[in-house]
């Protein structure tokens, strides 16, 4: 009871230490499992034993027999279906060609390659020595997130890391199940008939059951057939008959089902899709905990020696400065990423959760069915999650300013709201090169967003899940335009610091506008119009225009103008190298203003000197 009560209490310290200090919890957690498992037996125990025995030895243990190895298999695959939940057949186009390579070229460069350095380095079996290479695919969202949610990049970039951590997980799982199936059946002889036959079945079977029970849950959901209190452990239950009923057909084909369920199920029409996801993401944050303190405490001290030698050095170098940055490279070519911004995410690459975990599972058995060299795969794995997570989180903010992909300043602009005002001003500063994301939880704003080319994500403003978001990196401006005065005042307050280090600008309230005297430093654009009168401004005359300025004096009068004029709002002062300056209502003379500079303004057009419109 002790060892139980001890491995979720020091996993949840681990999670908020991570959280605390901005790392990925895989480190503390993996540290934590090293330390009451084989350094604990080695140096720290007076009888030679783990402060926590993950196998029950005779004295004391958690899982007697298979039992460690049922709940891993069971806790990857939950983990392995949240994955297949976040994974969408149109993110992969919006994406563009250099995630599909990543994922496709780039992780054949890295199966082929590490598979062939680790045959040669360490003269282990071809078949273990894909394996191994299998399992290193995967560069988990997870690792990635945390270690890029405070370096300001281009959301080019950000983009991809994000995106190859979340497509390539399930690939890599796939791929190392495939590989393990052929050593398992028939040992050295695995490429044969029956190992043939065997691989035929597990897709056949992993593919039918994920299918299938996915539509068949999404109906049932959809239907109203559970009931909403039942929603999430009905869910959870038949993710677990997906994966055994699948196992007892195929062996080892369980993994593969989950994943096809998870990617039918999030691709699908499923009403409750959100509540299912925040569901099994709590749940993968308490079983990931579990999971690695137990991988971690079952390695012996003498699976860690192994691993004492130059061989080690030599291979960890070459996976991660010869194998992933060949497999960028080649993946990137021909695409507008720059030199330096390839350089960038050919070191960012961290292995993760899926890795560390199946890793273990697969060198188990295969150590109990005596395959030759298997006592390799699990601590050679372990080292490269370890090495990586440890090397990344120590070094990329470091790295991103050496190779100069660091954002000096954020330029980048988050719009709250969607209404037909913030689609008007989003593509205006699209069309300006300017980097907007509009946020919203009204779907069909966020649809109409997204159908103008618009970034746009149908979020609440009250969700955690904003402010780790790795793509909003080089947000520096914030703009809230609900037509809440509350709202608008909530995202000034929690996210001004993070997103509005540049600037943080809400509407003003109706009580501020009939009160001249308060007049808030963060009103945006004029005193005297808040949601409703943009609005109506915006359904009259939805365009915005430019109009030149000759001289402070004129632009002086221009706001002035304005200022009288009902269905004419004053947005920004543009320079003359095309630099955008926000108008607020608190200051509208802004200082540096000369001729050739120019006034956007929304609504009715000014007269002759208009220069352009949108």
């Amino acid at each position: 009871m002790l060892e139980l009560a001890g491995i979720i209490i020091l996993g949840i310290l681990a999670q908020w230490f991570a959280w605390k200090f901005k790392i990925p919890a895989i480190l503390p957690l993996i540290l934590i499992g090293l330390l009451v498992g084989p350094i604990a037996a080695e140096f720290l125990s007076d009888d030679g034993s783990k402060w926590i025995e993950p196998i029950w030895n005779g004295k004391q243990g958690l899982f007697p027999g298979e039992g460690l190895f049922y709940f891993v298999s069971l806790a990857i695959s939950i983990i392995l279906f949240e994955g297949g939940l976040t994974l969408k057949r149109s993110e992969i186009k919006n994406v563009g060609p250099v995630i599909t390579k990543l994922i496709t070229l780039g992780s054949a460069v890295t199966f082929f390659g590490a598979g062939i350095l680790a045959h040669f380095i360490f003269e282990l079996s071809w078949e273990l020595s894909f394996l191994f290479s299998g399992l290193i695919i995967v560069t988990g969202p997870t690792v990635i997130t945390p270690i890029l949610r405070n370096i300001p990049l281009k959301k080019d970039i950000s983009t991809v890391l994000k995106w190859e951590g979340i497509l390539i997980d399930p690939i890599g799982a796939l791929v190392a199940v495939l590989v393990f199936e052929f050593i398992s059946v028939e040992g050295d002889s695995g490429f044969t008939k029956t190992a043939l036959i065997e691989f035929g079945k597990i897709i056949l079977f992993g593919t039918t059951f994920g299918f299938t029970f996915a539509h068949a849950l999404a109906f049932a959901i959809n239907k109203k057939l559970i009931p909403h209190y039942l929603l999430n452990v009905v869910s959870l239950s038949t993710v677990l008959l997906v994966f055994v009923e699948s196992e007892i057909f195929a062996h080892e084909s369980g993994l593969l089902a989950v994943v096809v369920m998870g990617m039918v199920l999030g691709n699908g029409k499923l009403e409750n899709i959100k509540e299912l996801l925040y569901f099994k993401e709590s749940l993968s944050v308490l079983l990931i905990s579990i999971l690695f303190i137990l991988l971690a405490a079952n390695i012996n001290i003498e699976d860690l020696m192994l691993l004492y030698s130059w061989k080690t050095a030599l291979l960890f170098a070459a996976v991660v400065f010869v194998i992933r940055p060949l497999a960028v490279f080649l993946s990137t070519s021909k695409s507008k990423l720059k030199t330096r911004e390839k350089v960038f995410i050919s070191w960012v690459g961290p292995r993760g959760i899926v890795a560390a975990g199946i890793a273990s599972l697969f060198g188990s058995k295969l150590v109990k069915q005596g395959v030759e060299g298997a006592e390799y795969i699990t601590p050679l794995v372990f080292m490269i999650v370890l090495g990586t997570v440890l090397l990344n989180a120590t070094t990329a903010r470091g790295f991103a300013k050496v190779v100069g992909v660091f954002l000096k300043s954020s330029e980048g602009i988050l719009i709250l709201g969607a209404s037909q005002v913030s689609r008007l001003i989003g593509q205006y500063l699209v069309n300006n090169q300017r980097h907007v994301v509009l946020i919203d939880s009204n779907q069909t704003n966020i649809q109409m967003a997204q159908e103008l080319g618009l970034e746009a994500i149908n979020t609440d403003i009250y969700s955690e899940n904003l402010e780790d978001n790795i793509e909003l990196n080089d947000v520096g401006f914030l703009m809230a335009l609900t037509g809440s005065a509350d709202i608008n005042q909530f995202a000034i307050d929690k996210f001004g610091k993070q997103f509005g280090e540049n600037g943080s600008f809400r509407l003003v309230t109706v009580d501020e506008m009939n009160d001249p005297d308060n007049n808030p430093k963060e009103g945006l654009f004029s005193h005297t119009d808040d949601f409703n009168v943009l609005s109506e401004v915006a359904r009259k005359y939805p365009e915005i225009h430019e109009i030149e300025i000759n001289d402070r004096d004129h632009y002086e009068d221009l706001i002035e103008a304005t200022s009288k004029e009902d269905d004419i709002i004053p947005l920004f002062v543009k320079d003359k190298k095309g630099v955008l300056e926000i108008i607020s209502s608190y200051n509208k003379a802004i200082e540096n203003v000369e001729k050739g500079y120019l006034l956007v303004y929304l609504g009715k057009a000014l007269g002759t000197e208009e220069v352009t419109s949108v």
